[in-house]
């Protein structure tokens, strides 16, 4: 989809800010916010702060020196007067004197008409508002922070998508609400994380042999285990509770953790662990083994973490515009709720979208877990709207999604358990690989792609779209309740292709500029109640391999084309309903092997019911045609062959029909097999009634127990 590796640069660097800046605070976090206000005025004179966008240096050194302040005075509400503050440029990148640094258990107001400005600078990164590591507890509200985008020097080689408004790393309670940022030259908003712990080991660190149930080492020679138990007495363990270990190299991606004591006191063992996921730390907990099914260490590496992600983090009834990158970055984040907000028109580099929930997770960065995106409002993003890469458990529900041409939705494979309910794609497609479920979206002027495994779509509704489905795998892909409406807008309708799906209670209804269904699926597919009412009848349907069970195909009038098929394959038709002024079901592929059942015809032009140019086998049994409205004779209700290519080879190799009733007003050819081609093997024709209509067989075919009425 795009390359991550900028996200993990990103995110690396803060981490080093980080660290420097949460050394300076305590680790323990504080209690909730008080429910009474303690209120600070800026006083600009008092702290050497200008609001008329000048003196960058002085009005960044005044704020944080003010903020600080405050803190150590115990207010919790810190207001900002009108007009423009200019943050200085500094030395780029996370240098702390370029930003405004918040503190816990703080809210900073700003007034509606102030301004935080980003100085113009040509770093390839910045930031202006920074939340940092154990910052807690924190709100941001009101006002606009503006970065220099358009007055950006742009001279110096490199993207220049690094210039941040507002960063979060490892910071936890933190609510961002009627702010507006735009302009900068990276992303208005990142949720990340930073490192606050590290430590590699090496084939030295490791011993073959294994840890029993009980704690102790025991001798083995298919498992390695660490020499010794490593501490985590980090402070910010103690602050998280849970550790990452991840970059395995040369040993197996799962293993055991088993924790002691300080004095080496067996606690218990979280067994078959993964690589690059968080393990909890029980309680007590101050060093740790590790253990893998692996026979040797030779180049063995791994690396212990404590990534510390910003968590319990809410962004609301705020503006996220004009920004090169993209509105929000979530990229490290637990926890994290961003609703009722306006994100629009990011474009200029790479990936151009709304927010991108996107930690590099896969490539030793870092991990997102539990976002919901809610109720946001969506456009004129370059490129995409929402990006899930990678991380678990999203929601994204109520939102518009409305860049038109863009990608709407696009889940990628690193990413699992989406949950998409109830949002509106206008002009915006989905892309969506794997492990997601869609329900009561409605999706107008575009389409999808839907891979799978384990993607499910329930009580949608698709208005002028394409619903597309490539599964991956069989059955990949299950959709139910759904409803698409075309007005001959566009290419809209129904398409499967790659491996079969199951899908029900599918209607589909008006007409396309093309055909409301097609597609290349494998066999096996199964369509339970589907129904496609009012089809383009000059282009008829592209019938997609598989079993239809209770199934209507009606065609719009005056059209002549039939739904057909034109591939090999296994095609089944049970207890369907067929109804146009053409065709009613057309057979052209030699080794289609076709039966319909139970099923009814009604032709309401001079055409026939079924008309089989070539197949490798055709079984109609127990349906009824009715032909009321036709002009000529030689019409044939049931055809195998055609008139125009008599003389030629066969193209059918067996036909079955059986137990089937026809009425029509003219006395036609009911069954008709004389026209099946050169060589053509004996079909059978049995136990058939025919209203009117007439047999037209083979010499060689088996024809009993049929009955050819008057009337």
């Amino acid at each position: 989809m795009k390359q991550n590796s900028r996200i993990i640069r990103v995110f690396r660097v803060l981490a080093v800010a980080a660290m420097l800046f949460a050394a300076a605070l305590p680790v323990s976090a504080a209690e909730p916010l008080p429910l009474a206000e303690k209120v600070y005025r800026l006083e600009l004179s008092r702290w050497g702060v200008y609001n008329d966008g000048t003196h960058p240096v002085e009005t960044t050194a005044g704020l944080n020196a003010a903020l600080q302040w405050a803190s150590g005075q115990s207010y919790n509400v810190f207001k900002v007067p009108a007009g423009t503050y200019l943050i200085a440029k500094g030395k780029g990148g996370t240098d702390p004197n370029a930003r405004i640094n918040m503190v816990s258990n703080m809210t900073l107001e700003l007034d509606p008409q102030a301004v935080i400005q980003k100085e113009a600078n040509g770093y390839t990164g910045y930031q202006t508002m920074y939340v940092g590591g154990f910052v807690h507890d924190a709100v941001l509200r009101g006002g606009t922070y503006r970065g220099d985008r358009n007055s950006h020097d742009y001279t110096v080689p490199g993207t220049h998508e690094g210039g941040y408004g507002i960063i979060t790393a490892g910071s936890s309670r933190i609510t961002i609400e009627n702010v507006k940022a735009e302009q900068f030259t990276g992303d208005g908003l990142a949720v990340g994380a930073f490192n606050a712990y590290f430590q590699d080991l090496y084939p030295n660190h490791f011993e073959l042999g294994t840890i029993d149930r009980n704690g102790r080492k025991t001798a083995a020679t298919d498992r390695v285990r660490t020499a010794k138990h490593w501490p985590i007495t980090h402070p910010s363990f103690a602050e998280t509770k849970q550790m990452v270990i991840d970059n395995i190299q040369h040993l197996p991606w799962t293993f055991d953790v088993i924790f002691y004591k300080e004095d080496g006191t067996f606690i218990s063992t979280a067994a078959a662990q993964r690589k690059g996921e968080y393990v909890a730390i029980p309680a007590g907990a101050a060093q740790f083994s590790l253990v893998f099914k692996a026979a040797e260490t030779k180049q063995a590496y791994l690396e212990i973490w404590n990534k510390v992600q910003s968590s319990s983090v809410i962004v609301q009834h705020s503006e996220f515009a004009f920004n090169r990158r993209q509105g929000i970055t979530v990229g490290g984040g637990n926890g994290v709720l961003i609703r009722n907000n306006r994100i629009h028109d990011q474009s200029g580099t790479a990936p151009q979208s709304g927010i991108d929930v996107e930690g590099g997770a896969g490539d030793n960065g870092y991990i997102n877990k539990n976002i919901t995106i809610q109720n946001n409002e969506f456009y004129n993003n370059k490129a995409y709207d929402i990006i899930l890469y990678d991380g678990s458990g999203a929601v994204v529900e109520g939102n518009r999604l409305g860049s038109k041409g863009a990608i709407g939705l696009a889940v990628s494979p690193p990413f699992t358990g989406a949950k998409v309910n109830n949002n509106t794609f206008d002009g915006t497609r989905i892309v969506a690989y794997h492990d997601v479920s869609f329900d009561g979206n409605r999706m107008i002027d575009s389409y999808t792609y839907l891979e799978g495994p384990n993607i499910s779509v329930t009580n949608m509704t698709f208005t002028d779209a394409m619903f597309s489905i490539s599964s991956k795998v069989p059955f990949g892909v299950s959709a139910s309740n759904i409803t698409i409406r075309n007005n001959k807008k566009s290419d809209s309708g129904l398409t499967i292709w790659n491996q079969p799906v199951h899908l029900r209670d599918v209607t589909i209804i008006g007409e396309s500029t093309l055909r409301s269904l097609s597609g290349g699926v494998a066999d096996g597919s199964i369509f339970d109640n589907l129904k496609v009412i009012g089809y383009n009848a000059a282009y008829g349907l592209d019938l997609p391999r598989g079993t239809y069970n209770s199934c209507v195909f009606e065609a719009a009038p005056p059209g002549r084309s039939e739904p057909s098929i034109g591939k090999s394959g296994r095609y089944v038709f049970n207890q369907c309903s067929f109804k146009g002024s053409g065709t009613g079901l057309g057979v052209y592929h030699k080794d289609a092997d076709v039966k319909i059942t139970g099923s009814r015809f009604d032709v309401l032009g001079n055409a026939g019911a079924i008309s089989v140019g070539s197949a490798k086998s055709i079984i109609v049994e127990n349906s009824a045609i009715t032909a009321n409205s036709l002009t000529s004779a030689d019409t044939q209700l049931i055809g195998i062959g055609s008139y125009w290519r008599r003389t030629e080879p066969y193209q059918t190799g067996y036909a079955l029909i059986k137990g089937n009733t026809m009425t029509s007003n003219l006395a036609a050819k009911g069954i008709s097999t004389i026209y099946a081609g050169a060589g053509a093997p004996a079909y059978t024709v049995e136990n058939n009634v025919l209203h009117k209509a007439k047999l037209d067989l083979k010499p060689n075919d088996k024809s009993k127990g049929n009955q050819e009425l008057p009337e």
